[in-house]
């Protein structure tokens, strides 16, 4: 059943509708738990229930189901679990043993039903420990709540989901299991869906991390991001929090935090790319290159007066990654400045900085103090995260 995390669902017509995210069954103690359906995603990232009955075909590659798709958003009921997110990694027995689930696997003893028949279960370590394959009816130990079930095997299935489809999958879990799975992701991975988790899961699953951790997990964290989820926190544990950090990146989000939420100040990145305007195209094209850069962010690179990390010299202007494209490699960034494009200042509020990148259709945009030096940038997805309702992520 692990397997058929992310499998593609296709409709009769043979398009591509979504994705399955779990599979929705029911315990019913000994006997072997019954398959209700899938838990589908379709877009906007919104996920919706497929009853096991209207499948057609389980293939290596697709699942083709009959019918119509009832767009509802799915909702757990409590008789309900999911396969994938609550059941791998669930601590057991199997014959007086313990013994880790690994994967389950349904058969269709008759038409339109289906049943968990097997378990996969592991005993010993996840090194040398040993998988075994056996009836439901020899495991015990899958209606009884746990302390700390591990997460090893469900992260094994979504291995390949971005952060904003982890994120989602998190946010559908009960409270408990959404804070094991993000407790075992490394720190990155765990930043990185940070920043797409609801303001309310933010808070769970940071309150549920060793202080140290919660820490190196916000200096992995885009810095307007942190900024974010700080102010969300009550004051002391916020403070608690920065003087656990390395002083070169909490000094960024104390000076973010000083901003309101809703202008320049609050929304910028702290980390544009910034060079001087001796370095050349060549190396500016290396900065942007790099795989953490997200697209806004390098859509452009920030020339400015030493020193180049925030607040910075004197700005100087942009350098547009189309006309990087177009120059020599040696030729220096101070020759290819576009000086039109001029900084706001950090008051402006988020329809004042909709408004100028709109009218002057750019993707990014830098904000500068009362001296002239370069505080940061605001990109477009910070803008359009600002100006969508707060609960935008839990609707979609």
């Amino acid at each position: 059943m692990a397997r058929l995390a992310g499998l593609a669902v296709f409709d009769p017509a043979g398009d591509k509708i979504g994705r399955i995210r779990d599979v929705v069954v029911s315990l019913r103690g000994p006997l072997p738990p019954r398959v209700h359906g899938f838990v589908v995603e379709v877009q906007p990232r919104r996920r919706v229930f497929l009853p096991i009955t209207r499948i057609t075909s389980i293939e290596a590659g697709a699942v083709i189901f009959t019918g119509k798709l009832n767009m509802r958003r799915f909702e757990r009921r409590d008789a309900e679990t999911l396969a994938i997110g609550e059941m791998l990694d669930l601590g057991v027995e199997y014959k007086g043993e313990p013994v880790t689930v690994h994967d389950l696997a349904m058969e269709q003893p008759r038409p339109s039903e289906w049943l968990i028949s097997k378990v996969a279960v592991r005993r010993g370590s996840r090194r040398r420990g040993e998988t075994l394959i056996v009836d439901w009816d020899e495991v015990t130990g899958f209606g009884v709540t746990q302390k700390d079930q591990g997460a090893a095997n469900l992260l094994a299935a979504f291995e390949t989901l971005r952060p904003a489809d982890l994120a989602n999958m998190l946010h559908e879990l009960p409270r408990k299991r959404m804070a094991e799975v993000a407790s075992a992701l490394d720190d990155d991975r765990l930043a990185d869906v940070l920043e797409e988790l609801p303001e309310r899961d933010q808070v769970i699953v940071l309150s549920q991390l060793h202080r140290e951790r919660a820490a190196d997990v916000l200096e992995e964290m885009a810095p307007d991001d942190a900024a974010d989820l700080l102010q969300e926190l009550p004051s002391d544990q916020a403070e608690s929090l920065l003087r656990l950090m390395v002083p070169e990146e909490a000094a960024p989000l104390r000076r973010l935090l000083t901003y309101d939420e809703d202008t320049a100040g609050g929304m910028m990145t702290t980390e544009p790319v910034i060079l001087p305007p001796n370095a050349t195209v060549a190396e500016a094209l290396a900065h942007i290159r790099q795989r953490e850069q997200t697209p806004a962010v390098a859509a452009q690179v920030y020339v400015t007066r030493p020193p180049t990390e925030t607040p910075t010299g004197r700005f100087l202007g942009v350098a547009h990654f189309q006309r990087l494209l177009r120059e020599p490699p040696s030729t220096l960034l101070g020759a290819v400045i576009d000086i039109s494009v001029d900084p706001i200042r950090p008051e402006l509020t988020v329809t004042e900085v909709a408004a100028y990148l709109a009218t002057y259709n750019l993707v990014a945009i830098p904000v500068v103090d009362e001296l002239g030096r370069l505080l940061g940038a605001v990109t477009v997805d910070d803008v359009v995260d600002h100006m969508l309702p707060a609960d935008w992520r839990e609707r979609h």
